[in-house]
C-alpha cells in the first residue's frame, strides 16, 4: 500500500492537476462510466462534528475508494488546524486490495474549486468581466484563484456576513493584479459570475441580487438544509450540477424541489455539457447555477492524481498492509 501524507500534497497536485481530473470524472459520470455511492453524513455527538463517506466507482479512471472525513467547527479556535478534515483510500478495482491512503484536506479544497472551475469554462458567458463572491472563509480564496484562470476577469467584488473577513479574498486578488471592491449583496447586479461559498442556513443571494446572464457557482449546500439561494432564482435559471440525487436531496436544489418550484427532470448533469450531449447555455441573457454538492468521485480523481505523480516522484511512501 502507498501512503500520500498531508504534507506532500502542495508539491503534487497543481490547480490544473485538479481541474483535469474533475472535468474527466463529471464526463465519465454522465456518459455512466462512473457512479457515486450513497453519503453518510451524521453529527457524531461529540466536539458538534458532522462526519461521513463519500465514495464511488469510475470505470473510466479506474478509481475505486471513499473519502471519510467531515467538519469539526472548533479546530482552528482549540487546535490550530483547520475545521475539515479527511482521508481518501483507493482500491485496486480488480482484487479489492488497498492501493493508497491519501491525505484529503487540501485535496477537498482543490477538488471543490476545481468544480466551479468547471462550470465556469462550460456555463459562463465568454464575455464575463466581474466575479462576485459571497463567503470568504477558508474555502473561498481556493475558489477565487481557480474562477480568476477561467475568464478575463477586469474586477473582483465581494460580501461577506463578517465583512472583516473580506481581506481574505482581497489578498487573492491583490495576488493576481485584479481591482477589488466590498459590496452588499444588492451590489452583485454587476457580477456576470458569482460564487457562493457559505455554510448558511438560510437563503443569502435573492433573485433580485442577479442579473440576467449571470453564471452562478452555488459551492456551500452539501448537507441537508443548508441554502444559499433563494428557491424563486433557482426556479428562474437553468440548472447544472455534479449529480442529480445528490442536489436534489442534500444540495441546493433541495429546496426548490421541494417547494415544487422545479422537477427534478429540471436539474441536469454538468458533465453532459462537457461531453456534449447537452448545449450548455443557450443565450446571453439565461442565467444559469452550477449546484456544486461535492462527489465522492472527485475526491478519488485527485487522489488517483496525487498517488500517481507521487510515484513518478519517488516521495509515496510504500508499507505492507
Amino acid at each position: 500500500m502507498l501512503i500520500v501524507p498531508e504534507t506532500a500534497i502542495a508539491d503534487l497536485v497543481s490547480r490544473d492537476d485538479a481541474f483535469q481530473a474533475v472535468e474527466a470524472v463529471f464526463a465519465a459520470m454522465a456518459a455512466g462510466k462512473a457512479y457515486n455511492f450513497p453519503v453518510i453524513r451524521e453529527a457524531i455527538g461529540h466536539a458538534d462534528a458532522l462526519y461521513g463517506f463519500k465514495g464511488g466507482f469510475d470505470r473510466a479512471g479506474m478509481a475505486l475508494g471513499l473519502k471519510a472525513g467531515g467538519y469539526w467547527p472548533n479546530n482552528l479556535a482549540t487546535q490550530g488546524i483547520i475545521n475539515h478534515q479527511s482521508t481518501v483510500f483507493l482500491f485496486d478495482p480488480d482484487t479489492g486490495r488497498m492501493q493508497a491512503m491519501v491525505g484529503g484536506n487540501l485535496l477537498t479544497a482543490l477538488r471543490t474549486a476545481a468544480a466551479s472551475s468547471v462550470s465556469i469554462k462550460h456555463l459562463a458567458r465568454p464575455d464575463a468581466k466581474v466575479l462576485g463572491m459571497v463567503g470568504a472563509g477558508h474555502q473561498a480564496a481556493f475558489q477565487l484563484r481557480a474562477a480568476l484562470e477561467q475568464r478575463e476577469f477586469e474586477k473582483v467584488i465581494g460580501w461577506n456576513l463578517h465583512p472583516e473577513m473580506l481581506d481574505r479574498i482581497e489578498a487573492v486578488a491583490a495576488e493576481a493584479g485584479v481591482p477589488f471592491e466590498r459590496v452588499e449583496l444588492d451590489g452583485m447586479t454587476e457580477a456576470d459570475v458569482i460564487i457562493t461559498i457559505t455554510s448558511s442556513f438560510d437563503p443569502i443571494l435573492m433573485q433580485g441580487h442577479v442579473s440576467p446572464g449571470t453564471h452562478i457557482a452555488c459551492m456551500g449546500t452539501d448537507t441537508k438544509g443548508k441554502q444559499e439561494l433563494d428557491p424563486a432564482l433557482v426556479a428562474a435559471a437553468t440548472v447544472f450540477t455534479d449529480e442529480v440525487a445528490q442536489s436534489i436531496s442534500i444540495g441546493e436544489c433541495q429546496h426548490a424541489v421541494g417547494a415544487g418550484l422545479i422537477a427534478e427532470t429540471a436539474v441536469n448533469e454538468v458533465g453532459a455539457v462537457i461531453n456534449g450531449t447537452h448545449p450548455g447555455r443557450s443565450s446571453d441573457a439565461e442565467i444559469t447555477i452550477f449546484d456544486g454538492t461535492g462527489v465522492g468521485l472527485q475526491d478519488l480523481a485527485v487522489a488517483a492524481s496525487a498517488v500517481e505523480r507521487a510515484v513518478q516522484a519517488g516521495t509515496a511512501v510504500e508499507v505492507d498492509f
